[in-house]
């Protein structure tokens, strides 16, 4: 199994609800498939670099998880087949990759919390 990295950006129209179901959408794919998640990380509305779709912002999603990559197929496919998804990317990560994302896990894990008003 290889370790992968997904990053999706969903419509800026959605309720949060809506949003928290895709997101689960597309963590049952990979449960289905037999991946296991390593990380998830909701970055939230963010304003895109161009416009997509006649849209400026989106809701950023990051998954890292392992799987087969026959896993990558059915999850791009499910991806190009739900309107939700403006953007997405997924790679499979480096030996370093995977170092510099474990590191920057634990950062966050130590690091105090903010919260943002």
């Amino acid at each position: 199994m290889n370790q992968y990295e997904t990053v999706f950006i969903l419509t800026p129209v959605l309720s949060d609800s809506q949003m928290k179901e895709a997101v689960e959408k597309f963590k049952g794919v990979l449960q289905e498939e037999g991946a296991e998640i390593i990380n998830e990380e909701n970055w939230g509305l963010k304003k895109l670099a161009y416009p997509i779709q006649k849209k400026s912002t989106g809701f950023y999603q990051l998954i890292e998880f392992k799987a087969n990559p026959t896993t990558i197929e059915k999850l791009e496919l499910n991806f190009r087949r739900d309107e939700r998804v403006i953007r997405f990317l997924t790679f499979r990560m480096e030996k370093y990759a995977i170092e510099y994302a474990e590191k920057r896990r634990n950062l966050r894990a130590t690091a105090p919390q903010v919260e943002k008003k």
